[in-house]
């Protein structure tokens, strides 16, 4: 049996065995919904035809364009994320280009706005 300790969490002196408290816990990652859809990146009808068929159509960020910049796009995105719906992961119609930047930005957003709608704010 493991001695008790406070708890890690900055400024928590709550006694626990595991670590943290139950009230600093850490969540289990939210990672594995989306486990069961990532794979369809590898697929070859977004590696052979839907991502490069983007990139040719449209070689330069969106995002970047909006702003008058001219910058080489390296991403293809969703521009509404399909969360799984194969139909919408296909449609030629929901595909944009970005460069890696804008790309990391606006999921950087949409994962905030996921997490605030979660927690009711």
């Amino acid at each position: 049996m493991k001695p008790l300790r406070p708890c890690r969490h900055p400024g928590c002196s709550a006694l626990t065995r595991e670590g943290y408290c139950d009230r600093h816990k850490p969540r289990p990652a939210a990672r594995k919904a989306s486990a069961e859809w990532h794979g369809w990146y590898s697929l070859s009808v977004w590696t052979d035809d839907l991502r490069p068929t983007q990139l040719l159509r449209e070689p330069w960020c969106r995002e970047c364009a909006k702003r008058g910049v001219r910058t080489r796009a390296t991403v293809v995105d969703h521009v509404e994320p399909h969360r799984g719906d194969w139909a919408r992961f296909i449609d030629r119609t929901n595909l944009q280009s970005l460069c890696k930047r804008c790309h990391d930005r606006k999921t950087a957003q949409e994962q905030a706005e996921k997490r605030r709608g979660k927690t009711g704010r």
